[in-house]
């Protein structure tokens, strides 16, 4: 049987933990506010919304739009609009082997894209080269772009119109952190759309 030192997992899980409400705490809370607004504004307004990501952040990407396609549009008349760009394999998998990796998303934007659209990337490093594409071809044709990055920030810091910044350089509470804004965005808008008005 494998032997584990009880105390030093002990400590991981508090030094882990510690990490992300330390990273939490220090998140921007205009930038989370931005986040919902744009969210509810691409609603209101029948946009539609493209989110997307590489490995962990892919599944965040994926996460989110399931949650927005169900758990926010159920028992709703109007749902939400929302797309996420590394759902379909095939796409992914042609664009990357005959064009190159870097434009699966660029690539599958220029099929749907319109302006004003909200685009949502979500790189880590903030530096993955793909993201970074499609965020720079949304701005030229006048989309909303956001950012959901960690670490310093990267190139896609620079370049989205708004940020949600998981400062920290660390892969894994980077991606956990994003995906609680995933939820709490989620939780806030049910909020918001089933409150009388008033």
């Amino acid at each position: 049987m494998l032997e584990m030192n009880i105390l030093n997992i002990d400590q991981e899980i508090d030094v882990f933990f510690a990490k992300v409400v330390q990273t939490l705490e220090k998140i921007d809370r205009t930038s989370l506010q931005q986040f919902v607004g744009l969210l509810i504004e691409a609603y209101r307004r029948d946009n539609t919304i493209f989110i997307f990501g590489n490995g962990g952040s892919a599944n965040t990407a994926s996460h989110f739009c399931g949650d927005f396609l169900k758990g926010v549009s159920a028992n709703m008349e109007k749902k939400f609009k929302i797309i996420c760009l590394n759902d379909n394999i095939s796409a992914l998998m042609a664009i990357a082997n005959d064009i190159s990796y870097e434009d699966i998303f660029s690539e599958q934007l220029k099929n749907f894209l319109r302006k004003d659209d909200l685009v949502i990337g979500i790189s880590c490093s903030g530096n993955s080269g793909n993201v970074v594409k499609a965020l720079e071809y949304a701005n030229t044709l006048g989309a909303v772009t956001v950012a959901l990055c960690g670490f310093n920030g990267g190139k896609i810091k620079q370049i989205a119109n708004f940020v949600v910044h998981a400062e920290i350089d660390d892969m894994e509470v980077s991606e956990d952190i994003h995906l609680i804004i995933a939820h709490f965005a989620k939780q806030t808008i049910i909020k918001m759309l089933q409150s009388p008005a008033p």
